[in-house]
């Protein structure tokens, strides 16, 4: 069985069992989406950028309701969930130009949820040879751009959309 590594997560592993918050809850409290590094409210869900990301771009769609369950949902959120879905892959495309994405819910500890109980999508761009030896070697992980880059860049693109009054 070969085991595949991310040493740079371990920072972001090592807060959450610290954390007395969810993620998500703690961003939405915060009232500054600069700071939270949220791009988009809509009116059942809002996307944000993963502090910790695979990639430069990486999202994360997520309910303003603390739920963790996605089969419990109301309908009017996972359908809003999946349009902006489509509005990130759209966004994202247009300006990264990744050759793919992965895009997807881990849902429970075991599936591999850093955070179990408020449900969120992750929207991932790829590039064809964008995993290499560093991470692995070296215990880095290089990014052309960080965080305040990627939202100052991503932002604007978010902004243009048309933003349902909550």
């Amino acid at each position: 069985m070969e085991y595949i590594t991310a040493p740079w997560r371990e920072e972001y592993v090592k807060k959450l069992f610290k954390m007395k918050e969810c993620i998500f809850c703690h961003a939405l409290k915060q009232k500054d989406d600069v700071k939270a590094f949220i791009l988009f409210r809509g009116i059942h869900n809002f996307i944000m950028l993963n502090k910790y990301p695979y990639t430069p771009g990486h999202l994360m769609i997520a309910p303003y309701k603390h739920i963790a369950s996605f089969e419990r949902a109301k309908k009017e959120s996972t359908d809003e969930m999946a349009d902006l879905l489509k509005l990130s892959l759209k966004i994202l495309t247009k300006n990264y130009r990744p050759h793919g994405f992965n895009t997807g819910m881990n849902l429970g500890k075991s599936a591999g949820a850093g955070v179990s109980d408020h449900y969120h999508l992750h929207v991932i761009p790829r590039w064809t040879g964008d995993s290499n030896f560093m991470p692995i070697v070296g215990k880095t992980k290089i990014f052309l751009e960080d965080l305040k880059i990627t939202y100052k860049r991503l932002l604007p693109l978010f902004s243009k959309e048309k933003r349902p009054i909550k």
